[in-house]
């Protein structure tokens, strides 16, 4: 089995069953463990140092979370991204952002947007350095402190939903397939647009940066599956 799973922090304050948890979502979602990829309990508890029934626990509430699927005699699996999965999730996460970009572009503070600029600038440099978990980060942070300028709690809190499906797919992008330039620009206009407080380019500009993700991994899925996807 592939990946990079090292033996878990036993003094971790958390429950073991959540710290099993926790690891094994963070490897699918950083696309340690790959989609399709099967999920060997033994195996598994082995790398981590753990006894089967923690790691059958993690599994099966995974399976729940819709990261984990349970093929018929081939036990579990990492869920597969389709392009029908990302299409949904996505065009979700284009209204959303695209209402929190709007929502920011009026509230946010003069504080914030140095805060904001700051963050691109440390994007910028992790971009230009192929530093991949590093503009990942920020990537995140940029997106999340948007949210938070936005001041709509029940908004931040749907957008937390989507966490995991879309950092799945935000890792695919920024690994493989993404034009760091053409990132950094998008990045750079949302930026503008929420810092002349232009609600309806912040807006406009956060959909089409979702949108353009969207379709370079629609792509991206179809090729490693030579033209399928669905």
């Amino acid at each position: 089995m592939a990946g990079k799973l090292s033996k878990v922090n036993l003094n971790n304050y958390k429950p073991l069953r959540e710290v099993i948890f926790d690891t094994l979502r963070e490897a699918i979602i950083a696309g340690e463990l790959k989609p399709g990829e099967r999920l060997m309990e033994v195996k598994l508890a082995e790398k981590m140092g753990v006894s089967r029934t923690p790691v059958r626990e993690a599994i099966r509430k995974l399976e729940l979370e819709g990261l984990v699927e349970m093929l018929p005699r081939k036990g579990a699996h990492v869920a597969e991204l389709s392009v029908k999965d990302i299409m949904d999730v996505l065009e979700v996460r284009a209204t959303l952002d695209g209402l929190a970009t709007a929502l920011a572009a009026e509230r946010i503070t003069d504080e914030e947007i140095k805060e904001l600029e700051h963050v691109h600038s440390q994007f910028l440099n992790y971009a230009n350095k192929d530093n991949l978990q590093g503009s990942i980060k920020k990537d995140v942070e940029f997106h999340e402190l948007i949210y938070r300028a936005s001041r709509n709690e029940r908004l931040i809190q749907i957008a937390n939903n989507l966490r995991e499906q879309v950092q799945r797919f935000r890792v695919i992008y920024l690994k493989d397939y993404s034009n760091p330039r053409e990132l950094i620009k998008e990045h750079q206009y949302i930026l503008e647009a929420i810092s002349t407080r232009d609600k309806a380019a912040a807006q406009e500009y956060a959909q089409r940066h979702i949108n353009h993700q969207e379709a370079a991994i629609i792509k991206a899925i179809k090729n490693m599956k030579g033209g399928g996807g669905e």
